[in-house]
């Protein structure tokens, strides 16, 4: 009997999937094996902890000389097994999903959260989804547990939705959204946090959640004649649905779920095919009072969900790294900082010299490269002319400036580009 292509193609996918679910069950059973492992050694060390304080050491120094090959019971990692045993119990370790994650996700949930409740919930989301660890720990300083389990979510899903995709889109949304990936700028328009979430979409993809493909910003609807633009469309995979999502730049108002209804009565009209379920709208607003935004939405005809969202006032990642490395660890001191709410430059002394950074560059230099970097002068006017004399370009001519930074700077400056292109800025501090 012969077999078609679509046949064989059909009963490759088949053999494929009971491959990766028997990989899956042998992954989750040698996580809970080594979960019983680590919290029966834990169980053990917290019966023993009256024994002093190098109980523990002494305890990773006869199990490396009993077993020379195993890695994994250092010290320090036995102090993990030990507050492992603690937060949960034997019969809970076995369950999903604790055993569905690494013991390495483990112990950065024990590190950063305290509530067994949101460990579990961390669990869930990181086997779910596939976190690596990196993604895991964004998630939970971004405060994903707050903000998607715990908030109080303002939508009419519960009333336009049957019962199961209600409460699938319920937990689908999050109240506030955050976006710290958007280079941040006071005043910015609508176009503009568009644009810039476009432009890292699979940053916004992580932040909006599990199956969420991407559609398409500034998509095109032509209803009766009359061209009409949405913000922001997705189609969901586990909603079965696509998701219309509008930006507002400010408050939330009564007319923009009026406007958004609209939107989601042609997408139902012009995209939805019979096996999908009804449209769902998100607005995001910066800001928006629950009860206003309740009473909007109490006789809107199509679901639709109302959550504020954030363009961090915290500081960027690369500077984040920055303030640890030469504040923490090298134990610079900081003299300046620029940028209000949002951090956006920073001034280290170091010495007689002064190191200046800003997350600004456009793209990567090679390891060892400088882009730029400045120099204290007493006299910025005569190493320009000098510097000019000699042939070097001068980009900007001396000029006097109040720097808005905290303490304020005023100063003289310019700047030069040196024998290899980097930039140097020549500044002269005023009193």
């Amino acid at each position: 009997m012969l077999m078609n292509a679509n046949e064989y193609l059909e009963t490759v996918e088949l053999v494929k999937q009971e491959i990766r679910t028997a990989q899956y069950r042998a992954t989750v059973q040698v996580n809970g094996e080594l979960l019983r492992l680590y919290h029966a050694i834990g169980t053990v060390i917290n019966a023993h902890k009256v024994w002093g304080s190098k109980f523990v050491e002494n305890l990773a120094a006869d199990i490396k000389l009993s077993f020379p090959e195993m890695k994994g019971y250092s010290a320090r990692n036995l102090k993990y097994m030990a507050k492992f045993a603690v937060r949960f119990s034997a019969d809970e370790i076995v369950q999903a999903p604790l055993a569905q994650i690494t013991w390495y996700h483990h112990i950065t949930l024990m590190d950063k959260i305290k509530e067994p409740t949101a460990h579990i919930w961390y669990a869930e989301q990181a086997a779910k989804n596939g976190w690596s660890r990196n993604v895991l720990v964004h998630q939970i300083e971004s405060g994903l547990y707050q903000r998607q389990a715990l908030a109080e979510k303002v939508s009419n899903f519960e009333l336009r939705l049957p019962s199961l995709q209600s409460e699938l889109a319920i937990q689908t949304m999050k109240d506030p959204y955050i976006f710290d990936f958007i280079p941040f700028k006071t005043d910015m328009l609508e176009r503009e946090i568009e644009e810039a979430l476009v432009k890292d979409v699979t940053k916004l993809l992580l932040e909006l959640g599990t199956g969420f493909a991407f559609l398409g910003n500034q998509y095109h609807l032509n209803v009766g004649g009359d061209d009409f633009y949405i913000d922001l469309l997705f189609y969901n995979l586990n909603l079965r649905c696509y998701v219309v999502i509008e930006l507002k730049t400010g408050e939330f108002k009564p007319e923009y779920a009026g406007q958004l209804n609209f939107y989601l009565s042609a997408v139902d009209g012009i995209l939805k095919k019979e096996q999908d379920n009804p449209s769902v709208g998100l607005l995001l607003c910066k800001s928006k009072n629950d009860l206003v935004a309740e009473y909007s939405l109490k006789d809107m005809s199509k679901p639709i969900g109302v959550s504020a969202y954030q363009v961090t006032s915290k500081l960027p990642e690369e500077l984040e790294k920055v303030q640890k490395f030469y504040g923490e660890l090298l134990g610079l001191p900081l003299v300046r900082s620029w940028g209000e709410p949002k951090v956006e430059g920073l001034m280290y002394g170091a010495g007689t010299s002064l190191i200046e950074i800003f997350p600004n560059a456009e793209e990567d230099l090679p390891q060892g490269a400088i882009r730029h970097f400045a120099l204290a002068t007493d006299d910025v006017d005569s190493i320009v002319e000098t510097v000019r004399k000699a042939g070097y370009a001068v980009t900007m001519e001396p000029v006097n400036i109040e720097i808005m930074s905290k303490p304020s700077l005023p100063a003289r400056i310019a700047f030069i580009i040196g024998p290899v292109g980097e930039e140097i800025e020549l500044f002269c501090e005023k009193q």
